[in-house]
């Protein structure tokens, strides 16, 4: 590791003398096709005239580490260190010949004397252990740091390079430690502590934020550990570290906030969701207009996505502005809460004229979606009015769908396209798509009023309604898709409809015929039965999956699952 680094950064110093004249051009080509030996020659050649010229130097370093040759270039780095004793590169240099020469009491003298030239520099300590470090001398190079610490001082002193060689010795709560202390000495190596500690095997994931978040861990640690809960999924606790830390509205809180609220937008559920708001709300305060207000609603729409209306009420009531941001987030507030006739008289009132465009659209979209959970599908259409945006033209063939009107749908779904609005939307209508394809009726009211029960999150009555209108389908147009559908929604609903999900799955393998229901179905099936503790009945289902659908997607799945199933089944 510490090689490589070290091969970079001497091709990066060979280039200003590259630019300068062309003494050592010829080495540095030499080596770049491979040809090691007479790399070698030309900047020994180089130093018999210059024998203080750091990229020849360095490109020896390279080339005769590669030819197994380094005895070579000790003499000459000696005595191009005796002639500028006060020349870093040339000292660390030095520390690095030795350590390749496995020369230790030589190797701790010459740091000595560079720390006895030098002694504010921790650069004498930090050569020395990385050297150690490169050749997996982890204990020595600890002991080299905290020599350096020790003599200069500072709980902070030459803690990131501790943290890095704790984790490549495997020791985590160590590593964790010493980033405490890195990132209380310096705030801004938090990003490369949280992305070096993400590492970590999950088993010691618990005791490592335990370190980073306990009685005595300063903000910077806190903050440290509130990340890693973030990253490792645990939202709330990582709010719950967090907050604490926001006493002060200085610049690092700011960023710190700032920073916590885009790493939770990289998590998806409520619990994210809401987590991001409260950060939101508490940046909004500390940040002038108008950056606030947007901040602020932003704030009201994650709290409403994380079910905590009550948060988002008191967001916005205790700061209450007349423009409108403030007035969307309020709407979006009286949507979740079910007013959603006082919206409606909002927006078409000159009170919303200073809504923005988007904010406009965003609202009729919300107003659409709650007037379907209701299964109003006309005061839907309504609410949409002549917005011509893909977001409203995909709702509007979510509209008809739950009207029946199959082909309507799938032009609307067509045009629309596959990236319209956000992923997950993406992905429902991606598959909604998929399972019409099968269908080749152009309607049917049955199908149409079984999704809509299912989009009202009726989710038993929707298992029902799906199967009498699969009943009502041909079996290779679109029964056994829609059959597969009302399985997959009873496997989710607990043990009280595993029953029904089994007779609609043992149903679809039976049909067999075209199409991926079958080979999905019984995917599905097995997958229950290993959920219920019954892995060698599985097992039958998943060799007949593969060995009958060979070319299914599904294959790939239906072997790790067999995987799965054989290993839990005891030995005999």
């Amino acid at each position: 590791m510490r090689r490589s680094l070290s091969v970079a950064l001497g091709l990066l110093l060979a280039l200003p003398a590259l630019a300068r004249g062309q003494a050592i051009g010829p080495g540095f080509e030499l080596e770049r096709s491979g040809k090691y030996g007479d790399a070698a020659t030309v900047y020994f050649n180089t130093l018999r005239t210059d024998s203080n010229n750091i990229p020849a130097l360095l490109g020896l370093e390279r080339v005769l580490f590669v030819l197994n040759r380094m005895p070579e270039l000790l003499p000459l780095v000696q005595h191009a260190r005796a002639r500028a004793p006060e020349n870093v590169a040339l000292r660390s240099l030095e520390v690095r010949v030795y350590a390749d020469l496995n020369q230790q009491d030589s190797l701790e003298a010459v740091v000595h004397r560079w720390a006895a030239a030098a002694p504010q520099s921790d650069a004498p300590y930090r050569e020395w252990g990385l050297a150690l470090a490169d050749r997996r001398m982890y204990d020595d190079a600890r002991n080299a740091y905290l020599t350096g610490r020790k003599v200069l001082g500072g709980a902070g002193t030459l803690a990131i390079e501790l943290a890095e060689v704790e984790e490549r010795a495997g020791n985590w709560e160590a590593a964790a430690r010493e980033w405490a202390r890195a990132v209380a000495e310096s705030p801004d190596v938090e990003p490369n502590a949280a992305s070096q500690l993400s590492d970590a095997p999950s088993t010691m994931r618990d005791r490592i934020v335990r370190i980073l978040i306990g009685p005595d861990a300063g903000v910077a640690a806190r903050r440290l550990g509130a990340e890693m809960l973030l990253t490792w999924g645990q939202p709330s606790e990582a709010w719950a570290a967090f907050e604490p830390t926001l006493a002060s509205g200085d610049p690092e809180t700011q960023a710190a906030l700032r920073r916590f609220s885009d790493l939770a937008a990289a998590l998806t559920t409520p619990e994210a969701h809401r987590v991001r708001g409260l950060a939101l709300a508490r940046w909004a305060d500390l940040i002038p207009s108008p950056l606030s207000e947007r901040a602020r609603a932003e704030a009201v729409h994650e709290l409403l996505e994380g079910n905590d209306r009550v948060a988002a009420r008191r967001v916005l009531e205790s700061h209450g502005d007349p423009n409108g941001v403030g007035q969307a987030a309020l709407l979006q507030l009286l949507i979740a809460d079910g007013q959603l006739e006082v919206v409606e008289r909002r927006l078409a009132s000159d009170s919303s004229a200073g809504l923005a465009a988007d904010d406009r659209a965003a609202l009729r979209l919300s107003l659409a979606q709650a007037r379907i959970a209701r299964g109003e599908l006309d005061r839907a259409t309504t609410a949409l009015g002549d917005d011509s945006s893909v977001a409203a033209l995909a709702q509007r063939g979510w509209i008809a769908l739950y009207h029946g009107d199959l082909k309507g749908a799938m032009d609307a779904f067509r045009i629309a396209g596959p990236y319209a609005t956000d992923r997950a939307a993406a992905t429902d209508r991606t598959a909604m798509m998929a399972l019409l394809q099968r269908v080749q009726e152009p309607s049917s009211p049955e199908l149409g009023a079984a999704l809509l029960t299912l989009a009202r999150s009726d989710s038993v009555a929707a298992v029902g309604a799906l199967r009498h209108a699969a009943g009502r389908l041909p079996v290779q147009g679109g029964r056994l898709e829609v059959l597969l559908l009302a399985g997959q929604l009873a496997a989710r609903l607990g043990p009280q409809q595993e029953v029904a999900a089994v007779a609609l799955f043992d149903e679809i393998v039976r049909g067999g015929g075209e199409g991926a229901a079958p080979a999905a179905a019984e995917l599905e099936w097995s997958r229950l039965l290993i959920r219920q503790g019954h892995s060698a009945e599985a097992i039958p289902h998943l060799e007949h999956l593969i060995l009958t659908y060979p070319s299914s997607a599904v294959v790939p799945q239906a072997r790790r699952e067999l995987e799965r199933a054989k290993g839990a089944i005891p030995k005999s």
